[in-house]
């Protein structure tokens, strides 16, 4: 027996299965886990603060503007940024948003996250602007003869 297949029952159907598509590819272009977006659409690891072995370096302390912060990358491979509050007040926070993975920009005083507009405090990792409601995950770092060093 041949089923009869109507112009609706034909449309409905690709519609659901376009639908399911879709979604299977926005959820992955959000998700967090392992895998987290840079912003540009492109994956990135980062999002764990295990310590990394202390004296490693991360920046010079020249490059990272007094008042301001800098996209530096951890000795084992995460996305980070080194934040400069004062002289020799230097933090480091996770580079990854605590909304859902992409890599935050530094800006000024501040950290955008450009998927969904978080902004986070640069120098407390504190959000400032949802959505996200986490604050950043802090490395602990300190200044060794002018460079930022893993602590």
């Amino acid at each position: 027996m041949t089923a009869q297949h109507t112009r609706r029952t034909v449309l409905t159907t690709g519609a659901a299965a376009a639908g399911v598509a879709v979604g299977t590819v926005a959820l992955a272009a959000c998700g967090g886990g392992d895998e987290s977006n840079t912003g540009n659409g492109q994956p990135t690891s980062g999002g764990n603060t295990e310590s990394a072995p202390a004296g490693e370096r991360l920046v010079a302390l020249d490059e990272v503007p007094v008042g301001g912060a800098t996209a530096v990358t951890t000795p084992d491979g995460q996305d980070a940024v080194v934040s400069r509050k004062a002289e020799n007040d230097v933090a480091c926070y996770s580079a990854i948003c605590t909304h859902q993975g992409c890599k935050v920009n530094p800006e000024g005083a501040e950290l955008v996250c450009p998927c969904h507009g978080s902004v986070f405090d640069a120098f407390t990792g504190q959000v400032k602007n949802g959505p996200a409601t986490e604050p950043l995950p802090a490395f602990k770092v300190a200044v060794e003869q002018g460079e930022v060093v893993t602590a």
